[in-house]
């Protein structure tokens, strides 16, 4: 049986850009390990990064930047979240809006990182 989600593999196109949206944004942690792989770590689990064109083998079948559509629980008020984001120049493409998570009712805003992957950042309902 499946207990729940490691990591996760972005194909990115520039390490740096992601970093700066992931880690100085959402607050998550950048971790380097291996021989040249790199990690973004939240909670128990982990985004590990692979470069388009250097991704490391077994890769996804279309390893792409781009092609993602991941959604975040995240700590705190969705609002506190969206304000940031729109200091930094983030577009918020649509909410607040009510979405249904793997636990019940969210409200969410979406953003695209910088490679145009869809992130959607959620709050539980009743859960501030």
């Amino acid at each position: 049986m499946i207990k729940n989600i490691d990591h996760i593999v972005l194909t990115v196109s520039n390490v740096e850009r992601t970093k700066y949206f992931y880690c100085e944004l959402l607050e998550m942690t950048y971790e380097e390990f291996g021989e040249g792989r790199r990690a973004l770590k939240f909670g128990t689990s982990k985004i590990n990064l692979h470069l388009a064109g250097h991704e490391f083998e077994p890769k996804a079948h279309l390893a792409k930047p781009g092609t993602a559509d991941l959604c975040f629980i995240i700590e705190g008020e969705l609002e506190e979240m969206q304000a940031r984001l729109v200091a930094a120049g983030i577009a918020i493409l649509e909410g607040p809006v009510a979405r249904t998570g793997a636990k019940g009712s969210i409200t969410s805003i979406y953003v695209r990182d910088p490679d145009l992957n869809l992130i959607e950042l959620s709050v539980y309902d009743g859960q501030g």
